[in-house]
């Protein structure tokens, strides 16, 4: 259980009791339709002294140093560093109280931590991100052999949600023949429904990869969430993790 003061999610997953981590969602802040309540993204032309105060509100409850993100859809990592913005769409840390965080809106949030409790990363994985390889390079950054990593697939679209063109689906064929089973042909000729959950599961056994959990979530049809699908209009959720004192 959690110990949020709102409905954000705590990972359901066999991490060490250093690690902590949390999923945010739209309840708790300040801001007004269509951000309503608690976007945390400064970049959706939403109200910059409304996202500040969500992003206290944040600080507040949580108890660490977000490390923000100006995220291109690229597979740049890097350090966590609650004081600079870098632009990438991952980051790690070995230090505590520093939070890796990343924001979505339908994208892929993904959690890393070793088994011993020593590092954690955080990276987001859009499809662009993800077949361009994102994760494998946060498991660079992460430093450590693959039986010793744990992943956590935050809430993303559904499969049943997330139509795409067949050029997606051929970036990630390209790659590993096997993503064909987490490709459906859609009712519209020529385009799919993609399993982002099963493509990000493909991606980290190809590395070595196996304790991942979470997944399952759809960002397009749970209110709880923000949707750029849903409503281009939108704010952004966080997913952090970060190591205890």
């Amino acid at each position: 259980m959690s110990a949020w003061a709102h409905d954000w999610l705590t990972p359901d997953w066999p991490a060490p009791a250093r690690v902590r981590a949390c999923v945010t969602t739209r309840s708790g802040g300040v801001s007004l339709a269509p951000y309503d309540s608690l976007n945390l993204g400064e970049h959706v032309d939403d109200d910059q002294v409304a996202v500040s105060k969500n992003r206290q509100r944040l600080i507040s409850q949580l108890g660490c140093q977000p490390a923000w993100l100006s995220q291109v859809h690229g597979i740049a990592v890097v350090e966590a560093d609650p004081v600079r913005v870098a632009e990438a769409d991952a980051s790690w840390t070995g230090a505590p109280s520093v939070a890796c965080t990343v924001m979505t809106a339908d994208c892929l949030p993904v959690l890393f931590c070793d088994r011993d409790g020593s590092r954690v990363a955080a990276a987001h994985a859009g499809w662009r991100g993800l077949a361009g390889g994102v994760l494998e390079a946060t498991l660079d950054a992460l430093a450590c052999a693959p039986e010793h990593v744990l992943a956590w697939l935050g809430p993303a679209i559904g499969p049943q949600s997330f139509e795409v063109g067949a050029e997606v689906r051929e970036a990630f064929l390209a790659a590993h023949a096997n993503a064909a089973g987490a490709f459906e042909p859609s009712a519209n000729a020529g385009r799919y429904l993609a399993d982002i959950y099963l493509l990000a599961r493909i991606r980290l056994a190809a590395r070595g990869v196996t304790a991942v959990y979470g997944g399952g979530c759809d960002t397009y049809s749970d209110p709880r969430f923000f949707s750029y699908r849903r409503a281009a209009r939108t704010g952004r959720f966080a997913s952090l993790i970060w190591l205890a004192d």
